[in-house]
């Protein structure tokens, strides 16, 4: 089999000829996306709530909900098919998601990652952040029998780690700003992370403290396990593109605000084809009309179909649907709403109109 390093070479070719026969200045991944009829997602495929494979083959997750989002507004309807046949998910370690984006060989990343400026900035890694989709803050885990209860009382001990990440970086931050020493162990994904952890390696393991909860969800006995109070850091999670590709870019950042959008307006998967009707009969529902695409061409604006909104929530439903589906109260990864709520409900999940 070809190694990844060849097939994202090869991707890079098929990119730039692709690219070359869509002229320059105009030329965009999204038209790529359009003309290959199914949208490269890099994901993680280990996260369980965020983007998980499951045994039967299938993902779940957050970050899986938004791959299907995107490839519901970005291809035409004529061109959808039931099922995942229009999504290909791409799993990806850390260390490789970003030489995955800037090769070509995905389209856009929805990975569970720090929205930060070095990822930002030109000078970074020169991605393009879509809005954030889950506030997060890191986190550590510790065994509840071992007497650890602050960040403090690991000083000295080996902590285990994900290499490449914010993670690593926060976590020798947050020690040297107490003046204290730590050993960091390693690892290239999280399921290396939570192993060296269980076997024993490390007297507490770092991440995300959604992913902390999400991993503690498959231990033999969550309860002998207890994620600290100490919060190490913020974590803004979003997804990404290339830089530079600002038609891709702009249309998934009011993808993202559809969901929000949706959820404001309490359209949900299965009343929004009844609310479009709705819309097409009754023309003083202005606002209504301009976000189902019935009037205003704020699609056409992005480059894609101006019920880009109904595609969408047909398929995902909205954002506090899709939180609620993987990480609720009756998920397998229950984790407390709070800021990731509607502004409206005391949170900082918020859109600008569409107008």
């Amino acid at each position: 089999m070809p190694t990844r390093k060849r097939i994202g070479l090869l991707a890079l070719l098929m990119t730039v000829s692709a690219c070359a026969t869509l002229g320059e200045g105009g030329a965009s991944r999204l038209d790529l996306i359009r003309q290959r009829g199914s949208l490269r997602c890099g994901v993680s495929g280990k996260i369980p709530g965020f983007s998980f494979l499951k045994a039967d083959g299938s993902y779940s997750g957050l970050d899986v909900d938004l791959c299907r989002a995107f490839a519901a507004a970005f291809i035409p309807s004529e061109a959808n098919e039931p099922g995942d046949q229009r999504v290909e998910f791409r799993p990806l370690t850390a260390p490789e998601r970003f030489t995955a984006l800037r090769t070509g060989e995905i389209d856009l990343l929805s990975r569970n990652t720090t929205f930060n400026l070095s990822r930002d900035a030109a000078g970074g890694n020169g991605l393009s952040f879509a809005p954030v989709v889950f506030h997060d803050g890191q986190g550590l885990m510790v065994k509840a029998s071992s007497g650890i209860n602050r960040l403090e009382d690991l000083a000295n001990q080996a902590i285990c780690v994900g290499s490449g990440t914010t993670t690593e970086q926060n976590l020798n931050d947050a020690f040297e700003a107490r003046g204290l020493s730590y050993k960091p162990i390693k690892y290239q994904d999280l399921n290396q992370v939570v192993a060296g952890y269980l076997q024993d390696r490390c007297s507490a393991m770092t991440s995300d403290r959604s992913q902390l909860a999400a991993a503690r969800s498959g231990f033999a006995d969550p309860q002998s396990h207890r994620i600290l109070d100490d919060v190490l850091s913020k974590e803004p999670l979003a997804p990404a593109s290339v830089g530079g590709d600002q038609r891709l870019a702009d249309a998934m950042r009011w993808v993202v605000y559809a969901l929000i959008t949706a959820e404001e307006l309490g359209l949900t998967q299965a009343n929004v084809l009844n609310r479009l009707e709705e819309a097409k009969r009754r023309p003083e529902l202005t606002g209504l009309r301009r976000f189902l695409g019935v009037d205003g061409g704020l699609g056409e604006k992005l480059g894609l179909p101006d019920d880009f909104v109904v595609k969408v929530i047909e398929r995902t439903g909205n954002y506090g649907e899709i939180y609620s589906r993987h990480l609720g109260d009756n998920s397998q990864v229950p984790i407390p709403r709070g800021p990731n709520r509607l502004a409206a409900n005391g949170g900082v999940m918020i859109a600008p109109p569409f107008q």
